[in-house]
C-alpha cells in the first residue's frame, strides 16, 4: 500500500511541475507575441516614415509657400522616429496622423499637385501603409490583452508575480481621434 501511495504522490507532483512549466512557458509565449506585435508597428511606422519625405518634397514643389504644414510633418515625423515605449510612440503617431491630414487638407487646394502621378502613387502608398499600422496596432492591442489576461488570472497571476512579468500597454488613440466628428450640410 505504501509504493501505491508513493507512486500517487510522484504523480501529482510531477503533474504540479508541468502544470507551472507549462504556464511559465505560456507567460513567455505571451509576452514574446506582445513584443513581435510591437516590433510591426514600428515597421509599419519606420515605412510611412521612409515615405514622407518624398511626399513633403512633392508637395513642396506646388504649394512652396504653405511652410508650417510641411515643416509640422517634418517636426512629428522626427518624433515618431525618436519616440520609445508604446506610450511616447502612441502619442507621436497620433500627431504625425494628424499633421498629414493637414497635409493632404492643403493638397485638396491645389488641382495641378492632386494629378501629379508621383503625390498620386505616394498618397496610395501611405493609405495602404496607414491600413497595416491600423491592422497592427489591433493585433498589438489584441496580444496585451491575452497576455495581461494570463497575467491576472489565477493560478498563472501566482506564477506571473514571482517572475515579475509586467502589464504591458494598450496602443491607444488620441483624444482627437475619439471625438465624434460634426457633420454640416
Amino acid at each position: 500500500m505504501d509504493w501505491i501511495m508513493t507512486i500517487v504522490m510522484i504523480i501529482v507532483i510531477i503533474f504540479i511541475i508541468y502544470t507551472f512549466i507549462h504556464m511559465y512557458n505560456r507567460l513567455v509565449s505571451l509576452r514574446n507575441s506582445v513584443e513581435n506585435s510591437f516590433a510591426q508597428i514600428d515597421v509599419q511606422l519606420k515605412r510611412r516614415n521612409d515615405l514622407i519625405p518624398n511626399l513633403v518634397e512633392t508637395v513642396k514643389g506646388y504649394a512652396g509657400h504653405e511652410k508650417e504644414v510641411l515643416e509640422e510633418v517634418t517636426r512629428a515625423r522626427g518624433n515618431v522616429i525618436n519616440a520609445s515605449g508604446v506610450k511616447e510612440t502612441s502619442d507621436a503617431d497620433n500627431q504625425l496622423t494628424g499633421a498629414l491630414k493637414s497635409l493632404f487638407a492643403v493638397a485638396e487646394n491645389y488641382p495641378d499637385l492632386k494629378a501629379n502621378s508621383n503625390f498620386q502613387q505616394l498618397q496610395e502608398q501611405l493609405n495602404n501603409t496607414e491600413d497595416k499600422i491600423a491592422y497592427a496596432r489591433q493585433f498589438y492591442n489584441d496580444m496585451v490583452l491575452k497576455y495581461n489576461n494570463v497575467c491576472q488570472q489565477f493560478p498563472s497571476s501566482m506564477l506571473a508575480k514571482i517572475f515579475r512579468f509586467k502589464r504591458a500597454e494598450f496602443f491607444a488613440a488620441d483624444e482627437a481621434s475619439r471625438e465624434v466628428p460634426k457633420v454640416e450640410f
